[in-house]
């Protein structure tokens, strides 16, 4: 690495001259540039999508030339399973990240992501859900347990309709069926005729 480079990558960590600081400092840190990055991206992903919006309100654009995605997050896991964590991101930029704070992620049932235009065409929602068993009586076994889903659903976004995806967390399976292979998403898309604001 070029000195000047590990002079920058020192200043912006905060790393004091005399080497590096220890294992759970340096990790935070790096935790928190790395938060500030991906907050970064989010924005400017919906800055993007507003200037999009306004350009075709300023220039007269038809509604029909355009699509509109709207994504939402459903949780129908149940009380087995405690959601932890959702990550959201279109065609690769992030647009929803949030850690669960005192169970109000858990809590809703729906959470609106995104609701923006887009160009016609195929886009790509990437999904990362983080579950903690939640477990009681006979079932307290459960509690332990952590599961990361990861996903991807590919959709068409068609000029002049908008197109409604569903992404829904659920258990999938019966009494039978292992633990570890309940946790589960499954995307519902539903296509609308665009109307005219």
């Amino acid at each position: 690495m070029h000195t000047a480079s590990l002079c920058l990558l020192i200043s912006l960590l905060g790393l004091p001259d005399g080497g590096p600081p220890a294992d759970e400092d340096f990790a935070a840190r790096v935790k928190s540039l790395d938060d500030s990055v991906n907050e970064l991206k989010e924005k400017v992903f919906r800055t993007r999508a507003r200037l999009l919006l306004l350009q075709e309100t300023v220039l007269g654009g038809d509604v029909t030339s355009g699509a509109r995605a709207v994504l939402v997050h459903r949780n129908e896991m149940g009380s087995t399973f405690y959601l932890e964590g959702a990550s959201y991101a279109l065609d690769g930029a992030p647009i929803f990240n949030k850690a669960d704070n005192e169970g109000d992620l858990d809590k809703k049932q729906e959470i609106e992501i995104f609701n923006g235009r887009l160009t016609p065409g195929t886009h790509t929602v990437n999904v990362i859900l983080s579950y903690r068993g939640h477990g009681f009586g006979m079932f307290s076994y459960v509690e332990g347990y952590r599961f990361k889903l990861q996903s991807s659903h590919t959709f068409n976004a068609e000029g002049g309709k908008a197109t409604v995806v569903r992404i829904v967390g659920y258990q999938k399976g019966n009494v039978t069926t292992d633990l570890k292979d309940k946790p589960a998403v499954k995307y519902d898309v539903e296509v609308r005729k665009e109307l005219r604001p």
